[in-house]
This record gives structure tokens, C-alpha cells and sequence, in this order.
């Protein structure tokens, strides 16, 4: 039979982890699949829908008979603007979620520092696997924050140069040619 135990391994690993870093990595988490949910969302807007759009504004721009008049650049200038909406919406959304990630990582540190502070006082500090949870509670989602916010800072200067280039590359598609 089939066995699923490589999958199953993963998914006790990442409870463990998640379990280790405290409730602040669960919320870190959540913000992760949500940027990622956008940045995939835009790669795929990039991919499939933007190409159609830009198939029918050239095409509309070059079977228009004239290309010079206050009319024809209006139209122009109205398709580059719709474009850039398009292009650009939700990049600033996904910017804010990537700069977050750290700062929750960073109260993930405080929480675990504090849980450090309230076993030491406590039990005093004779027994290190007390202070270990603690500190992993400190460590691990401020880790996590960074790895995340380091790979969606990535992403993201990654889709804003793609929908720079494919901005500039419209626009060189609707000039006006003598």
C-alpha cells in the first residue's frame, strides 16, 4: 500500500516548531499564507490575465486610422492608467504585510523573554529545561519573522520590477508612429 509517512512526518515537524515558537508563530503564520496568497495572485495575474489585457489594447490602439489627435491619446493615456492600476494593485498590500512579519517576530521575543522572567521567578533558575522552552519561545518566531519578511521582501522587488518592465514595455506598444 501507499504510505504517507514522509507527509505526515512534515506535518508533525511543523506542529512541533509552531508548538515550540508559541502563539506569536501561529499568528506570524497567518500573516505568512496571507502575503503569500497575494503574491501568488499576482504572479498569475501576470501570467494569464495581464497578456489578454495588453492583446487588446494594442490591438485597439494599432487598428485605430490615427494616432495623434487629443482623442487617440486620451484613449492611450486612459489604457496606460488602467494598466497601471491593474498592475500595481495589491503590491503595496503585500509590502505591508512582508514589513509586519518582523515586528511580530519581535513580540514573539518579547512574550518568550517574559515567559523566561516568569519561570526564573517562579522556580528560581536551577533548572535549565524550564528556561529552554523560554527561550525558544524568544528565538524561534523572531527567526521565523526574518526568514519570512527576507523571502517576501524578494518576491515582492521581484513583482514590482516585473510590472515596471511590463509597464514600460505597454507603453512602448502604444506609441505613436509617424
Amino acid at each position: 500500500m501507499f504510505s504517507y509517512l514522509p507527509i505526515e512526518n512534515l506535518l508533525l515537524s511543523v506542529e512541533n516548531f509552531m508548538n515550540q515558537g508559541g502563539t506569536v508563530l501561529w499568528g506570524l503564520a497567518v500573516v505568512v499564507v496571507l502575503s503569500w496568497f497575494f503574491i501568488i495572485e499576482r504572479f498569475l495575474f501576470l501570467l494569464v490575465v495581464f497578456p489578454q489585457k495588453r492583446k487588446i489594447w494594442v490591438n485597439g490602439w494599432q487598428s485605430r486610422k490615427e494616432h495623434y489627435s487629443w482623442f487617440a491619446l486620451s484613449i492611450r493615456d486612459g489604457w496606460l492608467s488602467e494598466a497601471h492600476e491593474l498592475l500595481f494593485s495589491n503590491l503595496n498590500f503585500i509590502k505591508l504585510l512582508v514589513t509586519i512579519c518582523p515586528m511580530i517576530g519581535l513580540l514573539g521575543t518579547v512574550t518568550g523573554m517574559i515567559s523566561v522572567f516568569d519561570v526564573m521567578a517562579t522556580k528560581g533558575t536551577a533548572d535549565p529545561k524550564l528556561m529552554a522552552s523560554g527561550i525558544s519561545l524568544a528565538t524561534l518566531p523572531t527567526m521565523a519573522g526574518m526568514v519570512a519578511a527576507l523571502a517576501g521582501l524578494f518576491m515582492h522587488s521581484r513583482l514590482l520590477k516585473r510590472c515596471q518592465i511590463l509597464e514600460m514595455k505597454l507603453e512602448k506598444s502604444l506609441r505613436s508612429y509617424s
